[in-house]
């Protein structure tokens, strides 16, 4: 009997569940929608997914299909095409997600077709940690608590009696190309990189984006060319497990099983704020403001008078990707200096990230912003320039990125204002006064805080 493997954020063969419980049917038909949502989203997100889906395609020896069109329409027609009687996935996690995957589920059952998930793309479910309450954990800390003493099955390897049905129909995959190496063999070898040289010195390096210091890994966990499983087994079994560096990237991992978590139990916060008493919060609007909008432009395009906010923005246009001290210097800056809504934020990221999940992406912004879930953080207002200083500290990162500032040596980058020739290259001056935005958004805050 041949049964259809759907795949979605789960484009390898290493410790699938889904693929596994695939095989005992008999033989599996990899299936690929190309859903047009996808296109919507378009940018440098569909093109490294596109491109992992044409490397799994190799990796099965071309038996991988790509149907373009409406899931609930293209599953069942696939299906009864091959005669499966079922059609495995990984759970979906998303609101859409799980919106497409009931409506794909009533479509295969009208066709007496069963929808099995077995795995999803985290190493613990959403949804299934509770507190002793039985209330969805808030806070980060007690819910990484439950996490690690909840623990997940070793990886599983690859089925040795898998067998492809072949010689089905597909559609052409667009020819794209990524902007950075994708599919499985290259999540593989990236971790391996990182496990063999930055994970040493992950612990005091991962906050300075002047260094090679992170896994980059984030791309390869949101097309599920790896799964955190396989990362969690091998950090627990390398040789400096219990270092500060390896609980570190645990840490980090555990960060992304929280927001998923938090967006399982709360599909509203994917665009909405999610403490609510904090939604009336005034904001500038670009829609309506015209000062707003240049401001928005002016950020987006690395224009503000601020290094290392340019430099981030510059990055994310130049390379599908952002460090992770800059997607929080930005997301305070957009949010607190220049008071837009962080979902303008939030969207252009997600526009442009090779990594960008909803989950993860969204709740961050939220953090940023203070409406999300750490308990108290509005009072927390990046300074772009003292972030410099500290984690770009010979300025070396800004430099890379806005070319304009090349000739300002040592951490003076930060501050071209203060050089005499600081803007002798064409870069703009502070597009805000940030100490006395500063002061505004405490104002704001505290103003809704009391209405």
């Amino acid at each position: 009997m041949t049964s259809v493997l759907w795949l979605r954020r789960d484009l390898r063969l290493h410790d699938h569940p889904a693929l596994m419980a695939a095989t005992e049917d008999g033989s599996v038909l990899p299936l690929v929608v190309v859903d047009p949502a996808l296109d919507r989203a378009g940018g440098p997100r569909r093109d490294a997914y596109l491109g992992a889906v044409r490397a799994l395609r190799e990796a099965t020896d071309g038996a991988l299909v790509v149907r373009r069109g409406r899931p609930e329409q293209v599953v069942p027609a696939v299906a009864a095409e091959v005669g499966a009687r079922r059609v495995h996935v990984s759970a979906e996690a998303t609101p859409y997600g799980r919106r497409r995957d009931e409506q794909v589920r009533a479509a295969l059952e009208s066709a007496d077709v069963a929808m099995v998930a077995r795995g999803c793309p985290y190493a613990v479910g959403p949804g299934t940690l509770t507190t002793g309450s039985g209330t969805p954990y808030k806070v980060f800390t007690p819910f990484s608590r439950a996490w690690r003493d909840h623990g997940w099955p070793a990886p599983a390897p690859v089925p040795t009696d898998l067998h492809w049905h072949a010689d089905v129909d597909s559609d052409p995959l667009p020819d794209v190309e990524p902007m950075h190496p994708v599919g499985e063999d290259a999540a593989r070898a990236a971790w391996a990189d990182f496990l063999d040289g930055p994970l040493e010195t992950y612990g005091e390096d991962r906050d300075r984006p002047d260094l090679d210091g992170t896994s980059r890994m984030s791309m390869h966990l949101k097309h599920g060319t790896i799964h955190p499983r396989t990362l969690l087994h091998d950090l627990a079994r390398h040789p400096a497990a219990q270092g500060d560096s390896a609980q570190r990237y645990v840490n980090e991992l555990c960060w992304r099983e929280f927001y998923a978590d938090v967006l399982w139990q709360r599909p509203d916060s994917a665009w909405g704020d999610l403490r609510r008493e904090l939604s009336s919060m005034p904001y500038a609007d670009p829609a309506t403001d015209e000062d707003a909008a240049g401001l928005l432009d002016a950020w987006r395009a690395g224009r503000t008078g601020y290094p290392m906010v340019d430099a981030g923005m510059r990055q994310l246009a130049r390379e599908g990707w952002m460090h992770n001290r800059l997607r929080m210097v930005t997301a305070s800056f957009l949010v607190k200096d220049l008071h837009i809504w962080w979902p303008h934020g939030a969207r252009h990221f997600l526009d442009l990230l090779v990594d960008g999940d909803l989950a993860s992406n969204n709740h961050g912004w939220q953090w940023a912003a203070g409406t999300g879930t750490d308990a108290a953080p509005y009072f927390r207002v990046f300074n772009p320039v003292e972030q410099g200083k500290r984690w770009d500290p010979q300025g070396d990162y800004v430099r890379r990125y806005v070319p304009e500032l090349a000739h300002v040596a040592g951490k003076a980058v930060h501050e071209p204002w203060k050089v005499l020739d600081g803007y002798a290259h064409g870069y703009p001056e502070p597009v805000v006064d940030h100490a006395e935005e500063r002061r505004q958004a405490l104002r704001r805050y505290e103003e809704t805080r009391r209405s």
